[in-house]
């Protein structure tokens, strides 16, 4: 006979997130215009699965927490989970929750706008500087800005789980805390701007009542709710997370490809539009007014320079290697440095076309960087030939140009955060490079972006490590 229960607390919370970078929600499915949807409800607006955030939230505990918390199954048994999760719904531009089935056309502009979602464009580039085969992909993403809300329940046999359940909510409120696709290249980070919570005990008669008249519905907000202040999270000297920062003035020219030309130039710099919240309102921002760096690009760069380094700490150069050996052996995720902090996406063994060996997650957090671009800046479009030294005259079909952006006067931040366990793999070596690549960019030695043969993409700045500036 099965065991029966009674779970006479309940802990609940309402949270309200906002995308600090732009989110991926992947649906699994593509159409003819990406090769990679977000997730959509029934009005066609974004949303986070409760599986998603389950998932986040269960991969965040300790085995013996997760087990406990939010059960688990195995041959002979198996446990429920305590924990109650819902989607996470978008907010329209006024702040209220979008959740059940929605006129469009009574909705205002900025929200009828998440219909159209912007695409990014990927290429994966090996250490000769070229496409590798299949590395071209595209995606949707959700804009940096957009605000989510779900709520989350706990059900317990006793009021000290309470502790736990606060926990869960601490770790949404960390810097490393991620959702969705490409966390480890800049994507998915979140501020929680709102968080309410209750502990009820249904054996009070107020408690049940009160919690009897709460709706399921997220867009009718239950009057129960009381403000949740956060603890202060622990320096991050004592976590297991190394922050970097890169403060940064380009030297002139920046141009990081947008995969599409215009009426003007056969290849455009990438932009792309962002929320910005106001007094409780939500206005989304032309593209042309904003600055985008995708982390994409600086985590490339950031890989191959710390390839080079480590190899050098090591004595592996092209030139003297042993009979037998390649420069392939000692690049990409091959290289013990890029694959203890970049992690790989797996290879196919010779044996066995269908398994994948050296799948790991990178230890490294990028953010994109969009922000709203500097009033001195200024477009500039280069026409470009390619001359046949032969004749003196173009060749045949190598006249192009680009639109540049001229952003001498910006000032960019880039955050990055390093997971203490990519540096204990090899002594100082793998660290040694790291660093040595992020100085590199200060330096203006490691250019960011397309074009860095032409002159684009120089940055000169400062190098932040754990607060204390450890390069000027």
């Amino acid at each position: 006979m099965k065991e029966c229960k009674t779970y006479p607390y309940r802990f609940l919370a309402r949270v309200v997130i906002e995308a600090k970078t732009p989110l991926i929600i992947g649906s699994g499915i593509k159409n003819i215009k990406t090769d990679a949807m977000i997730n959509r409800d029934v009005n066609g607006m974004p949303f986070i699965p409760g599986t998603t955030i389950a998932g986040l939230l269960r991969h965040s505990l300790y085995e013996d927490k997760r087990n406990q918390l939010m059960g688990y199954q195995s041959e002979t048994n198996g446990v429920g989970s305590m924990l109650i999760v819902s989607e996470g719904k978008i907010l329209d531009s006024n702040g209220n929750v979008i959740d059940g089935l929605y006129d469009i056309s009574t909705l205002d502009n900025d929200t009828r706008k998440f219909l159209q979602l912007p695409i990014r464009q990927h290429a994966k580039i090996n250490h000769q500087g070229v496409t590798v085969s299949g590395g071209k992909f595209d995606e949707e993403v959700v804009l940096k800005g957009t605000r989510f809300c779900f709520e989350l329940e706990m059900l317990s046999e006793d009021s000290d789980k309470e502790c736990d359940f606060k926990d869960l909510l601490n770790t949404i409120n960390s810097e490393t805390f991620r959702i969705g696709g490409g966390s480890r290249s800049g994507l998915g980070s979140i501020d929680i701007i709102l968080c309410k919570y209750k502990k009820l005990d249904f054996s009070k008669e107020g408690d049940f009542r009160s919690y009897l008249a709460k709706s399921s519905s997220l867009s009718k907000e239950w009057s129960g709710y009381e403000e949740y202040s956060f603890k202060k999270n622990e320096d991050v000297d004592e976590s297991e997370w190394i922050e970097y920062k890169l403060e940064l003035h380009p030297e002139d020219f920046l141009f990081f490809g947008s995969g599409y030309g215009n009426g003007e130039a056969d290849m455009t710099f990438v932009n792309e539009s962002y929320i910005e919240w106001r007094d409780g309102k939500g206005t989304i921002k032309e593209q042309k007014k904003a600055l985008l760096i995708p982390a994409s690009s600086v985590k490339g760069a950031v890989a191959h320079r710390t390839a080079y380094y480590y190899n050098k700490n090591n004595g592996v150069f092209a030139d003297m290697l042993k009979e037998g050996d390649s420069i392939e052996n000692h690049v990409g995720t091959k290289n013990k440095a890029v694959l203890a902090l970049f992690g790989s996406e797996g290879e196919k063994s010779d044996e066995d076309k269908t398994k994948t060996v050296h799948k790991k997650r990178g230890n490294v957090l990028f953010s994109d960087v969009i922000k709203e671009r500097n009033k001195s800046d200024k477009e500039k479009i280069l026409n470009h030939v390619a001359i046949d030294r032969f004749t003196g005259g173009a060749k045949n079909g190598a006249l192009f140009s680009e639109e540049t952006l001229y952003a001498k006067e910006e000032e960019i931040e880039i955050q990055i955060m390093v997971n203490k366990s990519a540096f204990t793999q090899d002594d100082e070596k793998i660290r040694l490079a790291f660093e040595k690549a992020l100085i590199n960019i200060c330096k203006g030695m490691l250019p960011l972006g397309g074009g860095v043969n032409r002159g684009n993409g120089i940055f000169y700045g400062k190098l932040y490590k754990k607060g204390e500036m450890i390069y000027e």
